[in-house]
């Protein structure tokens, strides 16, 4: 970061999902601004102010904390959507792009991937009642409200509503509603990032129209690679160009369950892409959700996809129902890829499995 709020944090653990090998200086030298490291900032800011606010009921001392979260969160907000202009966003995509800064231009790096997703994973649902024990941080709250109208053309400014007449909830999102919708329409396009099995980590489309670039006397390429990894870099030992992680899945669903809570019922939204069927934001949680699990039950055919074609896995009694939690699954067929071992985040799949056992739940 220098000082404008937009950050560059190495690979971050996408490992090979972009076009440059994040761990090393760019070739030709500039920066890359990266869309996914400062949403994750404003993921991290909107997580630690909502705890500030949480510790603040106990001891007010915490409020000026969950002040400075909110004033990081805003700055981070705006330079994604207004640097250089229009920020990290596409406007004729749609999209949240990497921008290579050289030579005091700023370039889009048109790779749709998750970078450009992990701004969905941004909302932050504030309860009216819980800011109003608070005069502090309510003071400071009303001075962003009435003196950055500006930001609110780009982003969900604290935007109000009462969902039960009682009580007033404020959202904050990188996104504002309007992007929102057209980065779920790509997101749920089964051509793009929607597969039978969860959210790919790239879209489907570079299968086809791969992102070509010449940098410096070299030639780069992102392709769709739904299954291991067909470049080296890292080592090859895990692959983002493709497959479906679930880590990055459970969060998009939980952020989809909080837009929820904050849009209701009426919002709905074209699932899949094209289908001519509308649904809430919950009810889209729910889908996505569902197609995660399917990874592990059987189907029609009585297979469990995570097992592919692995006949003593799928059919042996001695080990079709031992389960074992791959890294990631590949983006087409799911199956269970990498290490097999990775309960610290496949394992949660128990928490959807539950999720869709007691839908009445608050999430």
């Amino acid at each position: 970061m220098e000082g404008n709020h937009i950050f560059s944090g190495g690979f971050l653990g996408l490992d090979n999902i972009g076009v440059f090998d994040r761990s090393k200086p760019l070739p030709g030298g500039g920066l890359l601004n990266q869309a996914d490291a400062t949403a994750w900032m404003a993921f991290y800011c909107g997580h630690m102010l909502r705890i500030a606010l949480e510790l603040a009921e106990d001891s007010v001392a915490y409020a000026d904390m969950a002040s400075k979260f909110l004033e990081h969160y805003m700055a981070i907000a705006d330079a994604t959507n207004s640097l250089h202009g229009t920020g990290l966003w596409d406007e004729e995509d749609g999209f949240y792009y990497d921008h290579l800064l050289s030579g005091g231009t700023s370039t889009p790096l048109k790779v749709r991937s998750l970078v450009g997703l992990i701004p969905l994973c941004t909302p932050v649902v504030l309860d009216e009642r819980q800011i109003d024990k608070l005069p502090g941080f309510k003071k400071r709250t009303m001075w962003y409200l009435n003196n950055r109208t500006d930001m609110a053309k780009q982003m969900t400014y604290l935007n109000r509503v009462c969902p039960d007449g009682d009580y007033g909830l404020r959202l904050l999102a990188l996104p504002n509603l309007e992007r929102l919708k057209r980065m779920l329409q790509k997101m749920l396009d089964e051509n793009e990032f929607l597969s039978p099995y969860g959210i790919r980590s790239l879209s489907a489309k570079h299968r086809t129209e791969p992102f070509v670039m010449n940098c410096n006397g070299e030639h780069l390429e992102v392709r769709y690679v739904p299954g291991e990894s067909d470049t080296y870099m890292f080592g090859g030992n895990s692959n983002w160009r493709g497959p479906v992680w679930f880590p990055i899945n459970y969060l998009l669903i939980e952020s989809l369950y909080k837009f929820h809570r904050y849009y209701g019922d009426d919002f709905k939204v074209e699932c899949p892409t094209g289908s001519g069927q509308f649904m809430t934001l919950r009810e889209i949680a729910d889908f996505l959700s569902r197609r995660l699990i399917a990874l592990f039950t059987r189907g029609a055919d009585g297979r469990r996809p995570f097992n592919g074609y692995h006949a003593l896995m799928q059919t042996d009694p001695h080990w079709r129902d031992h389960l074992l939690f791959h890294e990631y699954f590949h983006g087409d067929t799911g199956r269970g890829l990498g290490a097999s071992h990775q309960t610290g985040w496949t394992g949660l799949v128990a928490d959807l499995i539950h999720q869709q056992a007691h839908p009445d739940e608050d999430r």
